[in-house]
């Protein structure tokens, strides 16, 4: 199961929650004040490959900049 990161609108907590992802969307009540304006966060991760000589480098979509367009940096499509 998917972990999906959640926001409250009421005190602005961000908590994480272990949920199928046909309840991805469902209502959620805050673990910190209880308040039912929760909202599904945009996740943020990093993922980096070694090579075989131990270096650690980034991995992006295209290998470079932005992975949306795959431009050279993010200016190419304002993203």
């Amino acid at each position: 199961m998917p972990i999906y990161e959640y926001l409250c609108a009421d005190c602005g907590a961000k908590f994480d929650k272990m949920r199928s992802m046909s309840q991805a969307t469902a209502p959620l009540d805050c673990i910190q004040c209880g308040s039912s304006a929760t909202t599904r966060a945009l996740s943020l991760f990093a993922a980096v490959s070694r090579s075989s000589s131990g270096e650690s480098k980034a991995v992006s979509g295209a290998g470079h900049g932005c992975a949306s367009c795959g431009g050279t940096h993010c200016a190419t499509c304002n993203h």
